[in-house]
């Protein structure tokens, strides 16, 4: 598997198809961590990350914030004390795109495990 955070999303214009259940499973090595979700019928790549206290998860999620930006695509991302949840899909699309399995990969770049 080529790693995914070496590339761009793609915009997508809507219309295009949501990701099989065979191109789910071949791009899933590439965010390994992520579990695909089903939230109101839709699907979705999540993962919680774990930190020491509430700043340095409201860091990590300017961060992820700073990439949505820079990539155009944007996730849903709850703050919490210690934690943060990310949570990829393409919305235009109401389900997974390989852009989501891209911003997964590059969200896993941004993450430091907090150490003991």
């Amino acid at each position: 598997m080529t790693d995914l955070a070496q590339f761009q999303c793609i915009p997508c214009r809507g219309g295009e198809p949501t990701l099989t259940d065979e191109e789910i499973a071949r791009l899933k090595p590439g965010a390994p961590d992520w579990v695909v979700v089903e939230i109101e019928g839709i699907q979705r790549l999540e993962r919680l990350f774990k930190f020491k206290n509430f700043m340095q998860a409201l860091e990590f999620t300017n961060r992820v914030g700073g990439l949505a930006e820079e990539q155009a695509h944007h996730p849903a991302i709850l703050t919490e004390w210690g934690k943060v949840t990310v949570t990829w899909w393409t919305h235009k699309i109401k389900g997974l795109h390989r852009n989501d399995f891209i911003m997964a990969a590059k969200t896993d770049l941004l993450y430091q495990p907090p150490t003991s």
